[in-house]
């Protein structure tokens, strides 16, 4: 059984942007084919709540090699997309610090359908905890015309240059 949505996804206005790809170019540090997500639509602090999307083509990257005929888009390019909209947060609101923002984990993933090139996949993510500038627990979801595709929680943590 699907969760609840975190949003009436169908309260937005996708065509009003307030940041568009190039605003998230300068929080996001993801180029070329790994850049998983389009604009952000809507931003509440209050809630540390934010809705975005990507715009899914048909010559993504996945398309011609991820079933063959049958273009199914991955469910780590999902899972990445949440990601992405939920470092864009964290970055951009300095919740957590370091350099970059990395998978630190995901739990209670799901798919409940798949996702097909040619669509808008509407994403939101919800911070449910913050601890010691470290770690950042979102939740995930995303949408293909109001309809819940994919959920989860992912953990992000602190990346810093340094480390490596």
């Amino acid at each position: 059984m699907p969760s609840a949505p975190l949003v009436d996804i169908s309260s937005y206005d996708f065509s009003n942007t307030l940041f568009d790809l190039n605003d998230i170019r300068r929080v996001n540090p993801q180029r070329h084919e790994m850049e998983q997500l389009t604009a952000i639509v809507h931003v509440d602090e209050s809630t540390h709540t934010i809705v975005g999307y990507k715009t899914i083509g048909d010559r993504e990257f996945w398309s011609a090699g991820h079933m063959p005929g049958f273009p199914l888009m991955p469910g780590v390019v999902q899972c990445e997309c949440g990601a992405q909209l939920g470092g864009f947060y964290a970055r951009k609101f300095d919740l957590i610090g370091g350099d970059y923002l990395g998978f630190g984990g995901m739990n209670s993933v799901r798919f409940r359908k798949p996702v097909f090139p040619n669509c808008r996949l509407d994403l939101v993510a919800k911070v449910v905890r913050v601890r010691a500038r470290k770690l950042a627990q979102f939740q995930f979801q995303g949408f293909v015309e109001g309809q819940l595709m994919f959920e989860g929680e992912m953990l992000g943590v602190t990346v810093n240059r340094d480390q490596v």
